[in-house]
């Protein structure tokens, strides 16, 4: 998910983490049930709630654009939240098919570009497969399309065919990728996960705590930061905010700050990275991050939604919410990252 540009994290090499030992293995510790863990009570079943969701979406979205109104919109937003919370759960898993697939980047790069859509929906023409039409697609572009003030009215105007087409086409492909990532997952891919037991760089538990670093830094940036100010001399953005037309920002940075925290201790009952660092003699670290996580959670329940109201009503909340985030993303992406052997491979853009 992006604000202004698209991040892949396996494309750079950037600064943080690093260690003495490359491949920490602790006495007694089993890293492949962890992996086991991950995939089987946590990435798979995430995708498979995701697809579940994503198909009652459609339902909703083939029910308004039936019948454009204020009800069946109602309805439609409901289900459409629904969707984007179940998108904060496996946000996360950006690597491995999803990398491959580019999942977080045709399905969350924000804000999307309203301009070039209603280009697209004038003409009737337009490619989805191109990774030039990334910020045309996805969630943000049914936010935008289904949910700006004059949503209702664009469907029963003249470019309606077009418009109800084009929404119709952007769900099915947010299902395909959905339904190719969680395909891979199930095939092989789960056994070359599980397999690979190492923390090198390409390996899962370096996937995992670049990806737990990389969202924690999403969410300090173009989830919580960036429109209210941050990096931009205290000028905001609030029209840049994940769920704008929907209202429904500070939910889903709360909905996948909560999915880190669960991916983070394998889900409470399995083993997980607090349960890895425990076993190499950072208890201390691993208390703290679970306590970190709790903070900055409680922090971001204190922002009201809609978002870009709250930048203007809630500055205080926002300035200790997005403390809280510094602190986390500082004890993963430097100490968690140095004790587990992991270097941070993505390039942020702020330096932190």
């Amino acid at each position: 998910m992006v604000a202004v540009t698209t991040f892949i994290i396996a494309c750079s090499k950037g600064g943080g983490g690093g260690t003495k030992d490359p491949d920490p293995t602790p006495s007694g510790f089993d890293k492949a049930a962890m992996l086991t863990n991950y995939a089987d009570a946590l990435i798979i079943p995430a995708y498979t709630n995701l697809q579940t969701q994503a198909a009652l979406l459609e339902t909703a979205v083939n029910t308004f654009l039936t019948t454009p109104n204020a009800a069946n919109q109602t309805a439609l937003k409901a289900a459409f939240k629904d969707t984007y919370l179940r998108f904060e759960d496996v946000s996360a898993d950006q690597f491995g098919p999803a990398e491959a697939a580019l999942f977080n980047n045709f399905v969350n790069t924000f804000p999307t570009d309203s301009a070039v859509i209603e280009g697209n929906v004038i003409r009737g023409t337009y490619d989805l497969t191109s990774n030039a039409s990334i910020s045309q697609q996805g969630l943000p572009a049914l936010d935008y399309l289904l949910f700006n003030p004059h949503a209702v009215a664009d469907f029963t105007g003249g470019t309606a065919v077009n418009r109800k087409k084009y929404v119709q086409d952007v769900v099915a492909n947010l299902k395909a990728k959905i339904n190719t990532v969680l395909t891979n997952w199930k095939g092989t891919y789960r056994a070359t996960f599980i397999g690979n037991t190492r923390s090198d760089s390409g390996s899962p538990i370096a996937f995992l705590i670049n990806q737990f670093a990389f969202e924690m830094d999403q969410l300090k940036g173009p989830r919580v930061g960036w429109p209210f100010g941050k990096q931009s001399a205290g000028v905001t953005y609030p029209n840049n905010t994940e769920g704008f037309n929907a209202g429904i920002s500070i939910a889903l940075a709360t909905e996948n700050l909560t999915a880190l925290k669960g991916m983070f201790n394998g889900g409470g009952s399995g083993k997980g990275m607090s349960d890895y660092l425990v076993a190499l003699n950072k208890q201390q670290l691993s208390t703290d991050v679970m306590a970190q996580f709790d903070k900055a959670i409680a922090a971001l329940k204190t922002i009201p939604d809609p978002y870009p109201t709250a930048i203007t009503n809630n500055k205080t909340q926002i300035e200790a919410a997005y403390r809280e985030i510094q602190i986390l993303l500082t004890l993963i992406k430097t100490d968690v990252a140095s004790a587990t052997g992991v270097r941070i491979t993505y390039q942020d853009t702020d330096g932190d």
